[in-house]
């Protein structure tokens, strides 16, 4: 009997060329929605902004149509909004960078449809991201790598999916460019081949963070001082839920040199600010560490580190302190690193693990 694998369908090209390749690889293929939006959403936002909208939910039913395979919408809001958005805004509210991708991937994604896979008898869960899993026979451990087109890749983002999830996990666009996608689904006579991508946060679709925080989050947007690392009063901000660690626009501070969010204190509702020389960074700290590829560190070990989701990777070492990682960069980073980031940590195209950056330096 051929293999049950559960397709996660957003109604994007990615995900529906995804379950067009895994039919003709000869996969049982289900297609699967999850609902991750309360109606008062899913109803309003055109479908063009973004993904998990009623219209993306109508494309993906299209699709499973088209292919002739069977299609479910499964309601996943309760979990999306307490997992994801309640961490965006608290994570926000702390002073710190969130990355709600990264935790939509373990819990959500990959999370719930794995549960609802397994429910159906299936044996393997499938996604439209661009990344690529496998076997390590000598490690004895399922590996994440990165994808050959290095432009889409996304293993940044599933670096927190467990061993469990890896092993069940297919990704049939590893090893294809976005270009091919496209053409794959017209091939394929797929009604999104050239359906445009969602470029802001699926449950920010019109851009607007700080309209989107303050509803939720007022508290964050209590004005309160702007000052330099010597503590000197330099101005006033907007509340620290607006600003975040190597913004240099919005500041509203006269400056004869142009000033950067160095640090956004939520214990003294204070923005530091700097110049782009204070900015730079040569360590961070990396806690609540997933790994990958590897079980752990032993040792200070030589790895690439990507900082944020479209970083370019920078040389490093890994040092293990405790159940803390502290990454020492070769060369110092300009821009800033943020804390609340995720930082990723590379041997080549293999993910090590990573972390979520606590602090820099």
């Amino acid at each position: 009997m051929k293999e049950i694998v559960v397709v996660a369908m957003s109604g994007g090209v990615d995900s529906s060329v995804a379950a067009a390749l895994l039919q003709e690889e000869g996969y049982r293929v289900i297609g699967m929605t999850l609902k991750t939006w309360g109606p008062e959403l899913c109803d309003t936002v055109p479908k063009t902004q973004t993904c998990c909208s009623t219209g993306d939910i109508e494309d993906a039913r299209s699709v499973a149509h088209r292919l002739g395979i069977p299609f479910y919408v499964v309601e996943a809001s309760v979990p999306f909004k307490a997992q994801v958005m309640d961490y965006f805004v608290q994570t926000t509210t702390h002073g710190l960078t969130p990355n709600p991708c990264v935790v939509c991937n373990r819990k959500i994604k990959c999370g719930i449809l794995l549960a609802k896979a397994k429910a159906l008898g299936a044996r393997w869960v499938a996604t439209g991201h661009y990344a690529r899993t496998g076997w390590d026979a000598v490690r004895g451990r399922h590996f994440l790598r990165q994808a050959v087109d290095e432009g889409k890749d996304q293993s940044y983002v599933l670096y927190q999916l467990t061993q469990e999830q890896l092993a069940s996990l297919l990704l049939p666009l590893g090893e294809k460019s976005k270009a091919q996608v496209r053409e794959l689904a017209k091939r394929s006579g797929l009604k999104v081949a050239e359906k445009p991508e969602s470029m802001e946060l699926c449950f920010i679709p019109d851009g607007d963070t700080k309209g989107f925080l303050k509803e939720r989050a007022p508290e964050a947007f209590v004005p309160g001082e702007i000052v330099n690392r010597q503590g000197k009063f330099l101005g006033i901000h907007q509340g620290i839920g607006a600003y975040t660690v190597g913004q240099r626009r919005g500041l509203g501070v006269a400056s004869p040199r142009p000033l950067y969010v160095l640090e956004v204190d939520p214990l003294t509702r204070r923005v530091i600010v700097g110049n782009e020389e204070e900015l730079k960074a040569s360590f961070c700290e990396v806690a609540d560490c997933a790994w990958v590829s590897i079980g752990g560190l032993t040792g200070p070990t030589a790895a690439s580190v990507k900082i944020r989701y479209r970083s370019a990777k920078i040389p490093a070492e890994l040092v293990p302190e405790g159940e803390k990682v502290r990454v020492r960069f070769l060369e110092p980073v300009e821009g800033g690193v943020s804390p609340g980031q995720a930082a990723v940590f590379y041997d080549g195209e293999f993910v090590l693990g990573g972390g979520w950056i606590a602090r820099s330096s």
